[in-house]
């Protein structure tokens, strides 16, 4: 199970706004987010999931328009 979702289930809580998170953490990297467009935000995102779960936050993130549908320019993002 991922930490990084690409939505909240109804009804869950939210205790601060996007604007006020600066850095999320993973084992997998660090992103900094503070002045990010939403589609920066989403890419850095995307780039400290686990591996297994990246093509899935992709794929929605590409549906939702939140990022390109160029696959290649996602993948050169994750080197």
């Amino acid at each position: 199970m991922s930490r990084i979702v690409p939505t909240l289930r109804p009804g869950a809580g939210v205790v601060t706004s996007r604007g006020d998170v600066h850095y999320v953490i993973t084992e997998h990297g660090v992103a900094y987010l503070h002045g990010k467009t939403i589609r920066q935000r989403a890419e850095a995102l995307i780039n400290i999931a686990h591996p297994k779960f990246r093509a899935e936050l992709t794929e929605y993130c590409e549906k939702a328009k939140f990022i390109s549908t160029n696959r290649e320019a996602v993948a050169a993002l994750a080197l």
